[in-house]
């Protein structure tokens, strides 16, 4: 090598940002440029001339790039590589150390250790491993809220849970109060039906039924409280509150009744009896929260407006939504009222105003046709005993009375006994035919039949 060559390659060497070490098989540190010994933070001139176990030997912490070194002066036979820690005072290094010959002529006479600070993509890389295990975790907490949201939203509504789940003191217990708008739903003559159903038809048809319900309530931002059998309660404006509660409520009822239409007609294919559902609105200053104890809690409503939407919900018959008079005070579409009644509900103060909802305008523009069916008179009257139903119990007292006219669904009924209107009444027609006096007239009381026995055609024919 002529002395051009050689000061070229002194320059390339003394440049590069490698760290360049070279030591004799004698163990003594021939030559250092300047990288290795900014990164090794080593003074060349006390280094050079000196046994490379002199100089590191020292700290024990560097045992591992010692020995790859040792390996290599000693192990004239293969090359090593390896990434090491390093440590200067407290501060940790990777460097990676590569080892070659170094030789003259064909003889050997050292090794030349490279070796390059690889901290920053060590760091990198244990950042990405950190982000990937971050994102694993992440991944499985996803996967358990979402289990617990889609087992648990089988109970609760999805709202609820997520609630629960987004909110730190979601499960304690306690409530505030809130205005806000329940609703209360409840099948005609379930009972009655349940009675002469077989069981898996029975709940077959009422998960079907629920199920479509469930999915108007929701879409509709309402929260399902509790299935009650065949009956369903629901909250508008909680737990997130929204300032359309009451038109949002009385929207979804109308599309429940609206799509019982669609149900009937899979009950009919599946050999199942037609349901009819009533539907009572209130809206008031309630307590909601979390009720109960340490060991079972539910988030439930309390307070005298909901046993006065309960109350609404009974004074209903098939197909009718009945609504409160402050809840269509806070409506602002248009509703379509097919009548308006008196009633002197329990637990209420007075006389109360409720309101047949059958459509809304803007921006739901919902509407629902209640199907009615013709009255027939009767050439003579039949004469039927009757009960008294109180509350969900049977009185057992008998009545007596003429059926004046009849209908698919509906009668007129002579009696002299005393009836009320809304009052519940069982009739022995071919079973137990469940009706609700809808009206009193010259001509006796209006019956709506809210539970048709099987036997009623065969009685009907046969009386008439």
């Amino acid at each position: 090598m002529n002395n051009s060559q050689k000061i070229f390659s002194e320059n390339i060497v003394k440049n590069i940002s490698e760290g360049i070490m070279v030591i004799g098989f004698d163990g003594v540190i021939e030559y250092m440029n300047d990288a290795a010994a900014e990164i090794l933070d080593l003074d060349q001139e006390l280094i050079l001339g000196k046994k490379f176990a002199a100089v590191f030997f020292n700290d024990e912490r560097n045992d591992r790039f010692t020995q790859t070194v040792i390996d290599s002066i000693y192990d004239r036979n293969t090359l090593h590589q390896d990434i090491v820690p390093y440590f200067i005072g407290d501060r940790e290094l990777h460097l990676r150390l590569l080892s070659s010959f170094l030789t003259r002529g064909n003889k050997r006479i050292g090794v030349i250790m490279v070796f390059s600070d690889l901290s920053e993509l060590m760091d990198l890389r244990d950042a990405v491993k950190s982000m990937e295990k971050i994102k694993a975790l992440n991944g499985q907490l996803e996967m358990r809220n979402k289990l617990i949201s889609e087992t648990f939203g089988r109970f609760l509504s999805d709202d609820i849970v997520r609630h629960l789940l987004d909110t730190p003191d979601g499960l304690r217990l306690g409530g505030k109060k809130q205005e806000l708008t329940v609703m209360m739903s409840d099948l005609r003559g379930f009972t009655a039906m349940s009675e002469r159903m077989d069981a898996t038809d029975l709940i077959s048809m009422l998960n079907h039924y629920l199920g479509e319900m469930t999915e108007v309530i929701q879409a509709h931002k309402g929260t399902i409280i509790e299935f009650i059998g065949d009956g369903i309660m629901a909250l508008f404006g909680a737990p997130d509150y929204t300032d359309t509660h009451a038109s949002d409520c009385v929207a979804a009822a109308l599309e429940m009744q609206g799509r019982m239409a669609e149900i009937n007609e899979w009950n009919r294919e599946n050999g199942y009896p037609t349901l009819e559902m009533g539907i009572g609105i209130n809206t008031g200053e309630v307590i909601v929260g979390n009720i109960g104890s340490e060991k079972k809690t539910k988030y439930g409503v309390v307070g005298s407006h909901v046993n006065l939407c309960g109350r609404i919900e009974s004074y209903t018959v098939g197909g009718q939504i009945l609504i409160s008079a402050y809840t269509k005070e806070l409506i602002s579409s248009e509703l379509e009222i097919a009548q308006e009644m008196t009633v002197f509900p329990k637990g209420a103060n007075g006389e109360m105003v409720l309101y047949q909802v059958t459509g809304m305008g803007e921006p739901y523009n919902i509407h629902v046709e209640m199907e009615g069916s013709v009255l027939q008179h009767l050439d003579r009257p039949i004469a039927v005993c009757f009960k008294k139903i109180e509350g969900k119990h049977e009185n057992s007292k008998a009545f007596y009375g003429g059926i004046t006219a009849v209908s698919r669904d509906s009668a007129v009924m002579e009696t002299e006994s005393e009836l009320n209107v809304f009052d519940n009444i069982q009739i022995d027609a071919g079973g137990k035919l469940f009706c609700k006096v809808t009206e009193k007239r010259d001509e006796g009381f209006y019956l709506q039949y809210t539970s048709i026995p099987t036997g009623y055609a065969g009685w009907l024919k046969a009386a008439r």
